[in-house]
């Protein structure tokens, strides 16, 4: 994985500071259900009558892109009153010239941030890899989330582990970016970083490869300052409601009865809520998620 350092001549144009709550979602490993649980957040924004902006850094993938574009297309189809977000893609700069580029994304980036300055919340998806669009994105965040596989693959994306001792040796490349955007956004008068790593993909078995991976990650979290926060288990349904946009939170109202297995994972979803502080409502707003 390339390191890119930071460059400090550019940065977001006081323009660009937004009033509004940023969640974004960003590790640099792929396959961790970020844009999974980046719509999770959406409808639930949504749901408790807030206005949503969603911005896609990582639009090449544009996973979370499609997951929007789904949802708008299932609503037409069948005539449904299902709220939705704004949503606004961010493609990387093709320029040659490095500093052209960053000037461009940076430029587009703005726009968007305008362009949905009438939101309540904005919640941004970035690439999983280490690019300059990804870490401007990253310095935005009110409430940095960043979903992992509970695996030690996916933990030594945020720290070098002892293989013998299993014991921390000290944060790896992720955590070290998020601290470097940290202190740039303090530079900029930015409030702090809420960072909160959540578990996905909780295994029902190995419990003592569960257990290690929470040892480790509790020591991580007090040396790089991280939050944990409960994920989601591997289940089929977070796939199969893809397809039509849909998530958890929609389905007493467009699907079928749910099994135990969708309340179980509907359960996973509001703790993951609970965990983040999201509002229970937008005031003068009717609780619907």
């Amino acid at each position: 994985m390339n390191h890119i350092a930071p460059n400090p001549s550019i940065s977001l144009s006081p323009r660009a500071k937004t009033a509004q709550r940023v969640i974004v979602l960003g590790n640099e490993k792929g396959g961790s259900g970020k844009s999974t649980t980046a719509m999770h957040i959406v409808v639930a924004l949504l749901g408790r009558g807030f206005s949503v902006g969603v911005i896609d850094l990582d639009a090449r993938q544009g996973t979370l892109s499609r997951y929007v574009e789904n949802r708008e297309a299932y609503v037409r189809r069948n005539g449904l009153n299902l709220p939705l977000p704004k949503l606004h893609k961010v493609m990387r700069s093709k320029l040659p010239v490095r500093s052209d580029g960053e000037m461009q994304e940076t430029a587009a980036l703005e726009a968007a941030v305008g362009e949905l300055s009438d939101c309540d919340y904005l919640v941004i998806d970035t690439p999983g890899s280490d690019n300059f669009l990804s870490r401007l994105g990253h310095t935005l965040a009110d409430v940095l989330i960043t979903p992992m596989n509970d695996s030690f693959v996916d933990l030594d994306m945020l720290g070098r582990i002892d293989p013998e001792a299993r014991e921390i040796l000290g944060p790896s490349t992720y955590s070290q970016m998020v601290w470097e955007q940290r202190q740039k956004r303090a530079r900029q008068g930015g409030r702090p970083i809420d960072w909160i790593v959540m578990r996905n993909r909780l295994a029902h078995l190995d419990a003592r490869n569960k257990r290690q991976i929470e040892h480790l990650l509790a020591k991580l979290s007090r040396r790089v300052q991280f939050r944990l926060a409960p994920g989601f288990g591997e289940r089929v349904i977070f796939r199969e409601l893809f397809p039509q946009g849909l998530t958890l939170l929609d389905l007493r109202e467009t699907g079928p009865s749910l099994t135990l297995s969708h309340v179980a994972a509907r359960q996973e979803v509001r703790e993951l809520l609970r965990a983040i502080g999201l509002p229970d409502q937008k005031a003068g707003e009717s609780l619907s998620v």
